[in-house]
């Protein structure tokens, strides 16, 4: 009996494809082509030791298997990634749907004005929310997104700063360790040095030129930078803010407050853990700073016809301009996922959004206020969904861990002494009341239940960042709020595309669109999905 195989289904040329390029070529084999074409001194001759092919149905449950091996404990970690509720309506209609996953990225505008009305939404929810005037549409990651403003900030340099070539670029201590990391590897090999500091108590020398600082910062404290921001700004440097999108529903935007460039991910827009990712960054930042921001703005233009167009207005890749006007070398955006966020807003309206943002700092609120009753100190006066933890005096750190484990839940630690526990849209009773247990169990103490009467929203531990501008005001955010509504405007838009659907593919990235369905499907599993 013959196998169906994987290339039976998707490699494209048959058998008589084939001996028509070899003949157009002008050789007899495939044997012959490679003899011909690749020098014999690196040719490996012997065949290559892997398994025998297996069948797609073959595949995924030997990978469900292997999947099986995960334990998907729920995840109170944080730093960055966050248990998310992805709507039904979205993940079926975009991320399973090669519609839109095939298509990608859209450097062919003319016929992508249905993925550019997507990123357009991003652009403008992200714009938005951090009250800054522009943002691209998207970066590889947070961490990237803070390297470019880095760089961005770099050559904006001007005066004194520039003409002493102030190199200086200050990290605050309480940026997350992944940003971090890659900001230090991308100054590594050019003038920059960074230094990782307190900025409440650095010394902002001339030679600083940027400070870059969290909000709300990786121990989940809401600091007041505005002070600091001002005196940045008298000493002429520049200030990046790495930022949560779902805490400045509540919270003053950086951009009111002083920031010169905002960036973040939007994974807890829709966007499932993934075990680390991909998630779509957004970088924020003036109008004036546009020539010099990474990445592609997506602009409102008009055809010929006098008819509204969307078009790709900028691209600062040297790829697409002269390599000595290039601004940055940045290619890999996060074009479907960043859809997924912009209507993740769109699906949910500022309304909703707000709801959900003062739901995760009730829970964390109700958190906070159970774990005090049996001698946890939380050392943030102000949050929005992160506690940082002291333990209760003569309780070592690896009996909290422990009890948590033992309990199917995953906590925060960065050193011996503190938890660090972040609440989330998908943090349910059940998933609080097994946290709770555990940690109340290495006190000697029990914990009852949680209920949702028991989250009740208030801004007392904000503060006084209270957030007081609006925002997603744009109509296409207040249009498709049920799912048939919502439904119907991912297809109108799906139909303004070409993609894989329709024709042949179109230039651009390849990141998934050549992907077969059945290597797909896995992303969605829980055991992957929704991995911290």
């Amino acid at each position: 009996m013959v196998r169906e195989t994987f290339t039976s289904r998707h490699v494209g040329p048959n058998e008589a494809d084939k001996k028509e390029m070899l003949a157009a070529i002008g050789v007899n084999s495939i044997d012959q082509l490679v003899d011909e074409t690749i020098p014999a001194n690196i040719r490996l001759r012997n065949p290559l030791d892997i398994s025998k092919p297996i069948s797609e149905y073959e595949y995924l449950n030997n990978l469900k298997n292997i999947a099986s091996l995960n334990k998907t404990f729920k995840s109170f970690i944080g730093q960055g990634y966050y248990g998310t509720i992805i709507p039904p309506v979205i993940q079926r209609n975009i991320l399973e749907n090669p519609g839109w996953y095939t298509a990608y990225t859209p450097y062919q505008a003319e016929i992508s004005q249905g993925r550019l009305e997507g990123l357009l939404n991003f652009q403008t929810m992200v714009s938005d929310l951090t009250g800054m005037e522009i943002a691209n549409a998207s970066l590889l990651d947070e961490g990237t997104a803070a390297a470019e403003a880095m760089l961005m900030l770099h050559n904006l340099r001007k005066g004194p700063k520039k003409k002493n070539n102030a190199n200086k670029f200050l990290v605050a201590d309480t940026v997350y360790k992944q940003s971090v990391d890659v900001i230090v590897g991308r100054a590594s090999n050019i003038d920059i040095n960074v230094v990782v500091e307190n900025p409440f108590t650095a010394e902002l020398t001339d030679d600083v030129f940027a400070i870059l600082i969290q909000y709300p910062n990786g121990n989940g404290s809401i600091e007041d930078y505005r002070a600091l921001a001002e005196t940045c700004k008298e000493k002429g440097i520049f200030v990046a803010v790495a930022s949560d999108l779902m805490a400045l529903t509540l919270l003053t935007p950086p951009g009111h407050w002083g920031a010169d460039v905002v960036v973040g991910n939007t994974q807890r827009f829709g966007v499932p853990m993934g075990y680390g990712g991909p998630h779509a960054a957004f970088f924020a930042t003036h109008e004036a700073n546009k020539r010099n921001l990474p990445g592609r703005i997506i602009g409102v233009s008009k055809d010929v016809e006098g008819n509204q167009a969307l078009r790709m207005a900028l691209q600062t890749r040297e790829q697409h301009i002269r390599r000595d006007k290039a601004t940055s070398n940045i290619c890999t955006a996060q074009a479907l996922l960043a859809i997924m966020a912009g209507m993740y807003a769109v699906y949910h309206g500022p309304k909703g959004i707000r709801k959900i943002a003062e739901l995760i700092h009730a829970k964390a609120t109700y958190v906070c206020n159970a774990l005090e009753k049996v001698g946890y100190i939380n050392l943030n006066n102000f949050y929005f969904d992160t506690l940082h933890l002291q333990l209760p005096i003569g309780l070592p750190i690896g009996d909290a861990i422990a009890a948590c484990e033992a309990h199917e839940v995953n906590v925060w630690t960065n050193d011996d002494k503190h938890l660090i526990i972040s609440l989330d849209e998908a943090s349910t009773p059940e998933s609080l009341e097994k946290l709770l247990t555990a940690l109340y169990s290495v006190t000697a103490n029990t914990f009852e239940s949680v209920n949702n009467e028991d989250f009740t929203f208030s801004y007392e531990k904000i503060g006084q960042l209270k957030r007081t501008s609006h925002y997603l005001s744009n109509p296409v955010f207040h249009k498709y709020h049920s799912e048939t509504e919502m439904m119907r405007y991912l297809k109108r838009l799906e139909n303004k595309d070409i993609s894989l659907t329709h024709h042949m593919i179109p230039l651009g990235s390849c990141t998934m669109k050549l992907n077969a369905a059945a290597e797909l499907m896995p992303i969605t599993w829980p055991e992957f999905a929704h991995v911290h």
